[in-house]
């Protein structure tokens, strides 16, 4: 975990009330007005204090976190910083901490945080600024920690030849753990992953168990003990289900994580 997050952000809310440059509100809504709460920090600013500021808008029928945040970037406040790809729950780019739970800011209707909403960037993660954080950098060191990519026998390159038949059963067990969108609510969402940087995390595990169900993949049980056969593996998991909790995809990940255990113990016993 970056020093970036290693930090405290202070109870002391900083009451800064946007409005647009009219005094108007800044959009025309029909469900009243709602406070947003949002971190502010810059770690590459030696200035810069963690603090929360506020905003205030006008809800607007089927506003999700990611509208609204939008509309306080281009209308109140240019300078807050949050990420966002897709604004249709694939990408996971919109990850943070909503009223105290991680979730993804474009899945998420105002009204049903709201009026008084509360952001936070996900923990566990290198602090870019204010919501933005870089899940990309953990997500590739994870990656290549785990080898996560197919790995096949050594043959002769032919793009002539057909690909492998697979039983359309085993293909859907692989596309619903392929289903992950690295958004880092999982990982922010673990207890220890708090406390072990080095923790893979259930969306580590989850990938293991998707090459170990893949036929193509030449790895035994033996060398994935070898990736995760340990208390940064599998055996640190504390099975508090906080990453299946907040999975929004709804992935099986507490399934996959004691499926994962038993095996390993199984391999540890040898």
């Amino acid at each position: 975990m970056s020093e970036s997050m290693n930090m405290h952000v202070p109870h002391r809310i900083i009451p800064v009330v946007a409005a647009a440059a009219d005094g108007t509100a800044a959009s025309v809504g029909t469900g009243g007005k709602i406070r947003i709460r949002a971190m502010r920090y810059n770690p590459r600013d030696p200035a810069s204090v963690p603090h929360l500021q506020t905003y205030e808008l006008e809800q607007a029928e089927g506003m999700t976190l990611f509208i609204a945040l939008s509309e306080i970037r281009e209308k109140l406040d240019p300078s807050l910083q949050f990420d966002f790809v897709c604004r249709a729950g694939i990408c996971g780019s919109c990850a943070m901490v909503i009223n105290g739970r991680p979730g993804l800011a474009c899945r998420t209707l105002t009204k049903e945080v709201g009026p008084d909403i509360t952001l936070l960037p996900l923990p566990g993660f290198e602090l870019i600024g204010d919501l933005s954080v870089n899940t990309g950098k953990w997500m590739r060191a994870m990656s290549e920690r785990l080898q996560a990519w197919v790995h096949m026998k050594e043959e002769e390159l032919d793009l002539s030849r057909i690909e492998a038949r697979m039983e359309p059963e085993l293909a859907e067990q692989i596309y619903e753990l392929d289903r992950c969108i690295e958004c880092g609510c999982c990982v922010s969402g673990c207890g220890t992953a708090q406390m072990r940087e080095d923790f893979v995390g259930a969306v580590g595990l989850n990938k293991v168990a998707r090459f170990r169900l893949d036929p193509r993949d030449t790895r035994d049980d033996d060398d994935f003990y070898e990736l995760i056969g340990d208390d940064d593996g599998v055996f640190g998991c504390m099975s508090l289900l906080g990453c299946h909790d907040v999975c929004p995809k709804q992935l099986p990940l507490a399934t996959q994580i004691a499926f994962m255990r038993r095996k390993m113990v199984a391999v540890g016993f040898k």
